[in-house]
């Protein structure tokens, strides 16, 4: 994939049903010529290393307190904001999981479990551009959390189990940001906390937090996109968008209808797509899920299916139960399917998947999906690999995507904690940040710009207004560590590891985001 020419890398951005402008503006980005980049090479060091020409600073930590009764909560992900100015943004960061060892202690008492509520979820701070970069306010009256105790109905005041609200957002991974200024969080691993309902039972599972020794919530409440005004930390969550394991929710308004893509981070489940009635609300609408080998999304609404009217009585039934109605519907089983970015110019949908190692499939790949006249309310569609995972490429597990506004695609991966420096991915090190340029002699090359601490990883890619900062979350560095007086990280205190917000700048950014 490297040294592409100007006609190579047109279809290798997948050019083909573009307006005349957008082709102009692309075919003008292939031509622009640029410096060598030169990145960085794999490492095995307990430290945030980046590329030449690129500098980091720490925002906020975990622990850091956001306002008199809360603090910043633990392994920070996902990362979006509504500006509120030119030097000022209101800034939702999701709180996926926690590990005990640090927060809370093994010991499943109501303390230790309330503890552990209160760290997920998500937080709502401020940050200020100064000269120094941007930087957490801790005065602002915006600052907030949402957390795992945190009441918030449901949206069209459905009743869920006898219950018009849930107590508590969790598993809080990637998610979205709406055209209307809202945020999306997206319920991941829901059941690590309260466990899964059996099937045709009352029973429910054990989860792996127990929490439900001690709160008797029930599962269905769990596995939501949940909508967060960031100006009031008003919440709601969406049944529309179905119940499961949600990587991402990523939201734009066209023929003034909102689309929602998001993806059930699994092995062998699926993606899908929300086309609301509303060009502002995601209330009511219909879910679709994606055959990707016939290229169509199929409808879940029970009156479009006939055969998911013999296995539900209601549609809530249907968006309680949306793997099991993807799969009677024959959906395409995929490698989990993580976080989903549409491209600026071209408007193709790229999709990670991540791997999946029953399969033998190591090291994943990106997916692209482009939609009939890349039209995104359309229900067919033609998907294809953009790149393949593996040594060749330069790329292992991808989890995150962004693309800056010149259309350079950004980067994240996630190899497991346990196999990182292994076979068979030992050549790849840390988990790390990368670059595929869309421009110059290095067009389509995959370029490692950024290697993670210990067990960490990169999550929450998000640009500031002006594209000169990217803001990153480093996620559980040290997340093995066994003896807290001996952590397999020290990241970045130098003596226990705290997940934290860090804004990236430096010259090379630079150079991707602010040429024309």
């Amino acid at each position: 994939m490297k040294n592409l020419d100007r006609r190579q890398f047109l279809k290798f951005l997948g050019a083909t049903g573009m307006t005349v402008a957008n082709y102009g503006l692309l075919a003008n980005l292939a031509s622009c010529q640029t410096r060598s980049i030169k990145g960085i090479k794999a490492s095995l060091k307990d430290d945030l290393i980046l590329a030449p020409g690129l500098d980091y600073k720490k925002i906020i930590s975990w622990g850091d307190r956001i306002n008199s009764r809360e603090t910043f909560g633990f392994n920070n992900d996902y990362i979006a904001y509504e500006a509120l100015g030119p030097d000022k943004l209101l800034m939702w960061v999701n709180h996926e999981y926690v590990n005990p060892l640090f927060v809370s202690g093994y010991e499943r008492s109501k303390e230790n479990i309330d503890k552990e509520r209160r760290a997920v979820g998500g937080s709502i701070i401020e940050v200020n551009k100064t000269n120094e970069g941007w930087e957490f306010n801790s005065k602002s009256k915006y600052n907030k959390g949402i957390r795992g105790d945190t009441k918030i109905p449901f949206a069209n005041n459905v009743e869920i189990e006898g219950q018009n609200f849930a107590i508590g957002t969790l598993a809080n991974c990637a998610g979205g940001k709406t055209p209307w200024g809202t945020m999306l969080t997206c319920e991941e691993n829901y059941d690590m906390s309260y466990g899964e309902r059996i099937e045709n039972s009352r029973q429910i599972t054990a989860s792996r937090a127990s929490w439900e020794k001690i709160y008797s919530h029930p599962p269905e409440h769990y596995g939501w996109v949940v909508e967060i005004n960031p100006k009031t930390g008003q919440a709601k969550k969406h049944t529309s968008i179905g119940r499961y394991a949600h990587e991402c929710a990523t939201c734009l308004v066209e023929n003034n209808k909102a689309v929602v893509y998001s993806a059930d981070d699994k092995n062998d489940e699926h993606i899908y797509k929300f086309i609301s009635s509303s060009n502002d609300s995601l209330d009511v609408g219909k879910l679709y899920v994606a055959d990707t080998t016939q290229g169509k999304w199929l409808s879940l609404d029970l009156n479009d299916s006939p055969i998911l009217k013999k296995h539900f009585r209601t549609q809530l039934d249907v968006q309680i139960y949306t793997r099991k109605a993807a799969k009677i519907l024959g959906a395409t089983p995929l490698a989990r399917p993580e976080d989903i970015e549409i491209h600026p110019i071209t408007k193709d949908v790229y999709v990670t998947l991540t791997n999946n190692k029953p399969a033998g499939n190591f090291h994943g790949s990106i997916l692209k999906i482009t939609e009939n006249k890349n039209d995104h309310t359309s229900l067919s569609f033609k998907a294809e690999t953009f790149i393949l995972g593996g040594e060749d490429s330069g790329i292992t597990c991808p989890d995150n995507l962004a693309f800056d506004n010149n259309g350079n695609l950004w980067m994240c991966n996630d190899i497991d904690g346990k196999v990182i420096g292994k076979s068979p991915y030992k050549a790849f090190g840390n988990n790390g940040l990368f670059v595929i340029p869309t421009s110059g002699d290095q067009a389509g090359e995959v370029i490692q710009v950024g290697s993670s601490p210990n067990e960490a990883e990169f999550t929450g890619l998000c640009f500031s207004p002006d594209q000169k900062s990217l803001f990153l979350s480093v996620q559980h560095p040290g997340e093995r560590t066994k003896d807290i007086k001996n952590p397999t990280s020290t990241w970045p205190t130098g003596t226990i590891p705290k997940p934290s917000v860090v804004e990236i700048t430096g010259s090379l950014l630079r150079e991707f985001t602010q040429k024309t």
